[in-house]
């Protein structure tokens, strides 16, 4: 029995050390693979920066007030999910047998001297995805404060700064609301330790292999790829609002630009 106890604990502290691998090594695996193209973070980078200086030379930006709006709404959301999720599994450490009587008729060992750490693991994830979902909310705000500071018709060198700065806000904001919902994945992994090692180690690559999928071959990603495309060969500043020449283009030489910047990156003159 004592050996049997010995190889359960060899096979827990195995599938926790490919657990806390796949979880921290994740992103810096994404960064890695991101730097080369076809990885929807370094996409989603190229179409927020691409939504940064389309922002900073729109007269009304009533329309990026809603979609900052809406991802504070969002990270809102996830985290009072977050905590409510938290107060329920500590509620389970802290209760009566009851409770670990419906867990045994899961399959659950609750005589495990691990149970204790096992539900911690869970909740540590949870409180990692809330610490980030807290955090983007802050960005967020600094993201609406830097919004209405913008100033009108600036000109293009003026644009460009404005577009940079506005993009350090946004990136890392969008990029901790991704880590909170990440933080999902993961703690599901970890209440698969509940069941056993096999079942942590398991669920734990099979998270990193669904989060990569999904970066690198879902139709999201595709899109965002094919998105990102048209973004690159797309002009700036955007000629049917010239913002940056005192007096209104007439409309025959907006035509006539615009025409001829299709000629120009038409694939004939690549």
């Amino acid at each position: 029995m004592a050996d049997l106890n010995f190889w359960a604990l060899r096979f827990d502290i195995i599938a926790l050390g490919i657990f806390f691998i796949c979880w921290f090594g994740y992103e810096h695996l994404i960064r890695l693979l991101s730097k080369r193209r076809g990885m929807l973070l370094k996409d989603l980078t190229v179409v927020r920066h691409a939504w940064m200086r389309e922002m900073v030379i729109r007269d009304f930006k009533l329309y990026d007030s809603n979609l900052i709006g809406h991802g504070v709404n969002s990270a809102s959301f996830f985290a009072s999910a977050n905590l409510i999720l938290i107060a329920a599994i500590g509620g389970a450490l802290f209760s009566t047998d009851v409770t670990f009587q419906y867990a045994t008729g899961l399959g659950i060992d609750t005589s495990s001297s691990l149970l204790v750490i096992k539900l911690s693991l869970v909740i540590l994830c949870l409180a990692r995805g809330l610490l980030n979902f807290v955090w983007a909310l802050r960005q967020m705000n600094y993201c609406v404060a830097a919004f209405g500071a913008i100033p009108l018709n600036v000109d293009k060198d003026t644009a460009e700064k404005f577009t940079q700065a506005a993009s350090d806000i946004i990136d890392p904001a969008m990029s901790n609301f991704s880590q909170g919902v990440r933080g999902y994945y993961f703690s599901l992994a970890a209440g698969a330790w509940l069941f056993g090692a096999w079942p942590l180690a398991i669920a734990s690559l099979g998270a990193v292999f669904l989060l990569g999928w999904r970066q690198a071959n879902s139709q999201a990603s595709r899109g965002l790829r094919r998105m990102r495309e048209l973004l690159e060969t797309h002009p700036y500043p955007t000629r049917t609002r010239p913002l940056y020449e005192n007096d209104p283009l007439p409309a025959e030489e907006i035509i006539a630009m615009q025409k001829a910047d299709k000629a120009k990156h038409s694939p004939e003159n690549q």
